[in-house]
């Protein structure tokens, strides 16, 4: 379940009680990767085609989402909401996956990615280049959301905070969506490689271990490939 106290935004900002549940939800604590929602495309039947029967307690959920009152003290502390808390966080999210990719969700993730809201590469040689959430699966509960750098276009794991945040709230599309809405912000020079020394000297045939392994599996018997050792180059 979703972090809920109250007091948990980066600003420590106090929710007034007519802020709403979206923006309420979207500036807690870890929720930083996600994207107001537009309530125009949430009340869309189309959009929301095929996640009824998804919930147990889809139509509060949806009221909830809806709800123009953010919850208080009182309601955290209420058995019943919590269940129905947690169904509105789960739609939430398989609505959210959707309004990403729509043009409008692809305008708003787009200012948070240039804004570097979204986070930055872990890889020291891609100059903290600026990444996007994605999900390893479509189905929820099956794999905590991930980065994806457009530089390296390698997949990474998370800050601790965003840990709780479900992959299938992202979707496995939407890094891919967006660089092809969004060309021009296409890194244009390649990611740096690294270089590995030994004692100063480069080192000789270089290849990566994962590079060589797989040449490996695929070689024939008849067909022996090199060995992928590395041998200082003078």
């Amino acid at each position: 379940m979703y972090g809920l106290s109250l007091d948990e935004s980066d600003d420590e900002e106090e929710f007034s009680a007519d802020s709403g549940w979206i923006p309420w939800f979207c500036g807690l604590k870890g929720h930083e990767l996600f994207a107001e929602v537009e309530e125009e495309y949430v009340r869309d039947n189309f959009n929301l085609y095929g996640l009824r029967q998804r919930f147990q307690f889809y139509d509060h959920a949806l009221e909830m989402i809806l709800s123009s009152e953010a919850p208080d003290d009182d309601d955290l502390a209420d058995s019943e909401f919590l269940e129905i808390y947690q169904d509105a966080s789960d739609l939430y999210g398989l609505i959210h996956a959707r309004y990403i990719v729509s043009p409008r969700g692809l305008q708003v993730m787009r200012e948070k990615y240039l804004k570097g809201t979204l986070g930055t590469c872990p890889r020291v040689l891609c100059d903290r280049q600026h990444v996007l959430p994605i999900g390893l699966s479509e189905d929820l509960r099956a794999a905590q959301v991930k980065i994806f750098c457009p530089r390296c276009e390698q997949v990474y794991s998370v800050k601790s905070k965003y840990k709780e945040l479900d992959g299938a709230c992202f979707g496995t599309s939407f890094p891919q969506i967006f660089l092809q809405s969004y060309p021009s912000l296409v890194p244009l020079e390649p990611a740096r490689p690294f270089v590995p020394r030994v004692f100063g000297f480069k080192l000789h045939k270089q290849k990566s271990l994962i590079t060589w392994k797989l040449e490996q599996e695929q070689a024939s018997p008849a067909q022996p490939q090199e060995g992928g050792g590395w041998f200082c180059h003078a």
